[in-house]
């Protein structure tokens, strides 16, 4: 069995390929909505890095917000942040 370099090279060039298609593919239904989920409950609203090791999370779960402190000893819920019709 020898390693003949053109078939190799080829093989991975098709491969690479598909996968860009692929990839190209599910950007497309991404930007046209296509592929968004129906009944999404949890976000990621924005993630602050506080040092190298722990990580500020703004979550949304059913419309609601709540802070999430983790890569520390343990992770820590912070609390529910009032909604935006709290006075």
């Amino acid at each position: 069995m020898t390693l003949d370099s053109p078939i190799w090279l080829q093989a991975g060039s098709a491969l690479a390929g598909v996968l860009l298609l692929a990839w190209l593919a599910a950007r497309g239904l991404r930007a046209s909505g296509l592929a968004a989920r129906e009944g999404r409950r949890l976000a990621v609203q924005e993630v602050l890095a506080i040092d190298a090791r722990r990580r500020l999370l703004l979550l949304r779960c059913d419309g609601r917000e709540v802070l999430l402190l983790t890569g520390g000893s343990q992770d820590q819920m912070l609390g529910w942040l009032p909604g935006q019709d709290a006075p």
